[in-house]
């Protein structure tokens, strides 16, 4: 049975207890589940938010990228060590806070390009870095979700035959992949198609609109996306990512420049009420 979650970067990239109240909103709109952004590595502020989120029923799944100091496919053995390093602490993150599921773009770093296509030798580093942060995940009940970009955010991994394969040769039970509608509509010559490639190894959808805002107000084929994660049998997250103007740092590395929706209150209801429409009606 699918669950419904908010990417809760619409609003914060550090949650604290004064917006804990953001919590208590999702679980009044009716949402399974909040997916928190994990960059502050603040330990005991996550075991605060899994109190909370326990209280109130609430599920959840998190958030991370890498950097480019802590770059998993650096040529640098310092640096794929700091990789390492750095997502072992979220892990840790996440285990403080209940998080089964620790989603997003861990293999190489965000916004940073070589000039060319990913090579050999940054294929291996990669699966030797995230199969260590696996070991380390499995032993503290969470489970690594790569995500893939598009070819404008990154250059590693960029569609989901690409990161199914990638999984694949790991081969490690704590390293899964996720699809999301947002790179998927970018990068995919047929949504269909890309869905059954990875269906082995897809266990977290993000539902985002072309334009990040709310979803099924833009011209993703959502039509498809569903069936299709229906016919293959998806029994996972369905997160809302969409992004806004109410962090500037975000905003400008996702290269949102103008307001795309009403209100968050207005995309956080709809959407909900958008997935479970396709998914359920």
């Amino acid at each position: 049975m699918v669950k419904y979650g908010m990417n809760l970067l619409l609003w914060t990239a550090d949650l604290q207890e004064p917006q804990h109240g953001l919590l208590d909103q999702m679980k009044q709109i009716g949402y399974d589940g909040v997916e928190l952004p994990i960059f502050n590595l603040d330990l005991e502020n996550f075991k605060k938010i899994g109190a909370r989120c326990d209280s109130l029923g609430l599920g959840r799944t998190a958030v991370t990228v890498s950097t480019l100091e802590e770059n998993p496919i650096s040529s640098e053995a310092s640096v794929r060590a700091a990789a390492v390093d750095r997502l072992k602490k979220v892990v840790d993150c996440c285990a403080a806070a209940g998080v089964t599921h620790l989603c997003g773009p861990i293999h190489s770093a965000l916004g940073h390009f070589s000039g060319a296509g990913p090579t050999a030798d940054e294929w291996g580093r990669a699966k030797d870095v995230l199969a260590k942060v696996a070991d380390h995940a499995q032993a503290n009940k969470v489970t690594l979700v790569m995500e893939y970009l598009n070819r404008f955010e990154c250059y590693f991994v960029t569609c989901a035959a690409d990161a199914a394969r990638f999984c694949r040769e790991v081969n490690h039970p704590a390293l899964k992949m996720m699809y999301d509608t947002f790179h998927a509509n970018i990068e995919e010559k047929c949504i269909a198609n890309a869905i059954r490639e990875c269906k082995d190894q897809c266990v977290h959808v993000h539902i985002s609109e072309n334009d990040r805002s709310t979803p099924g107000e833009g011209h993703v084929d959502f039509a498809t996306t569903f069936k299709t994660l229906k016919e293959t049998g998806y029994s996972g997250w369905f997160v809302v990512e969409a992004f806004g103007l109410a962090l500037p740092d975000l905003a400008a590395a996702t290269k949102i420049w103008r307001r795309m929706f009403p209100t968050e209150d207005h995309l956080s209801r709809n959407a909900l009420a958008f997935m479970k429409k396709n998914w359920e009606g």
